[in-house]
């Protein structure tokens, strides 16, 4: 035996491409969906910060499917028609099956992301639904009144400062806003209505913005079955190997370290969002 079948007969066997399996990618869509982010954000969805992830899912060349591991109470529409839309994209154009499991919140902008797969699964446990829009805000002129504080602004155009928190509210305001999620509310329903078609129950409101079990969402049709990542694959795909594409964290968050802000217009905001963020959480006992 030569040297060189010596050195190669020591070396690790490598499979032959068609002896490897194929892969489905999965994707951890988790946190509230959101177009802000900071150094040191861990649970928010952004196009911006799981792009990467989902066209790295996308980009195996073993690839027979893709699972979408959703957690998420929702938030901003627009972040969440991005990403659903490139996720569709990448299937049309990979010709792969897209599969979404639902984990203890699909609820808003969290179903509008399981609406991107052709399948849904839930835990008979999670939370599904809450096909509505909804948005928040704090009323602070009493604030500023109690502290003595006069607050100036000037603009060019009437509408300019709608619903500034900082004024008393405008019933004015408050119409147009209704309009606003009315406009939304059609646009979530029809993403909906196309995404799951006939497989949608008709006996209940579905967009009232009401919240259901998994189970119940199974009767409903707006989930196609009860199962777990790893119960479903192995019943679909049982000669493949799961991998899971991670968003990239940032390097603070990475660390582990919080940022400090000095301006003091930073650090309100930063624990406003916080609120508003353990808000939606909180609404599904999280």
């Amino acid at each position: 035996m030569s040297v060189t079948d010596k050195i190669a007969a020591r070396l690790p066997r490598v499979m032959d491409r068609g002896e490897r399996p194929p892969v489905v990618a999965a994707v951890r869509l988790h946190g509230v969906i959101t177009p802000q982010s900071s150094p040191v954000t861990r649970n928010t969805i952004s196009l911006q910060n799981v792009e990467s992830a989902i066209n790295r899912a996308f980009d195996n060349e073993r690839l027979i499917a893709v699972a979408l591991l959703i957690n998420s109470p929702g938030g901003a529409p627009t972040q969440s028609a991005l990403i659903a839309e490139r996720i569709r994209e990448l299937a049309t154009k990979k010709h792969v099956p897209v599969l979404a499991f639902c984990e203890d919140v699909a609820a808003s902008g969290g179903y509008w992301l399981a609406c991107a797969a052709d399948e849904i699964y839930a835990h008979g446990t999670s939370l599904v639904g809450s096909i509505g829009v909804v948005s928040a805000g704090f009323g602070l002129n009493g604030l500023l009144d109690k502290a003595g504080v006069e607050r100036r602004v000037y603009t060019a155009g009437e509408n300019k400062v709608r619903l500034d928190p900082f004024q008393a509210e405008k019933q004015e305001d408050v119409e147009w806003l209704k309009g606003l999620h009315a406009d939304l509310h059609e646009q979530f329903k029809a993403w909906v209505t196309e995404r799951r078609g006939a497989k949608l129950k008709t006996e209940e409101d579905l967009f009232s913005g009401e919240i259901w079990t998994g189970a119940k969402a199974q009767q409903l049709g707006l989930v196609d079955g009860i199962g777990t990542i790893r119960s479903v694959i192995a019943k679909r795909f049982p000669d493949a190997e799961l991998t899971v594409a991670e968003p990239k964290k940032p390097l603070l968050a990475k660390l582990g370290l919080a940022a400090a802000s000095t301006r003091s217009g930073d650090l309100v905001t930063q624990v406003l969002a916080s609120i508003e963020e353990r808000a939606r959480w909180s609404r599904f006992g999280l």
